[in-house]
């Protein structure tokens, strides 16, 4: 069983950043795949941002850019460092862990971006 611990939401002005972080434990083998994902209100949960085990990344089309995802292995961490904030980027922000045939998520954390 993985456990993954999100922190760093909060409440943001548009153009403002903040940086999510995401901390993985537990019975932990390997882990391919840590990502980012998010769900806002009448919205179906959607892809942020991804990072392999060797560092090759994806991000959704919405936020290239303006987020950088970060992975430490040594630490079984990811991060979200996100910058120019945009009212549709409001939304609850879930940590991500993929290693076939296992996924786990985090409890997530509410991003709001508002004046």
């Amino acid at each position: 069983q993985v456990h993954l611990v999100e922190s760093g939401g909060g409440l943001v002005q548009p153009g403002g950043s903040l940086k999510l972080s995401c901390v993985a434990s537990g019975s932990i083998f390997s882990i391919y795949t840590m990502g980012w994902y998010r769900q806002a209100p009448g919205k179906q949960r959607e892809l942020v941002a991804t990072i392999t085990n060797n560092g090759r990344t994806n991000y959704a089309d919405s936020v290239k850019g303006r987020f950088t995802i970060a992975r430490d292995n040594g630490k079984n961490t990811v991060a979200l460092q996100m910058s120019s904030l945009k009212p549709e980027d409001t939304a609850v922000y879930y940590c991500n862990t993929q290693d076939s045939p296992y996924e786990y998520w985090g409890q997530g954390t509410q991003v709001t971006v508002s004046s």
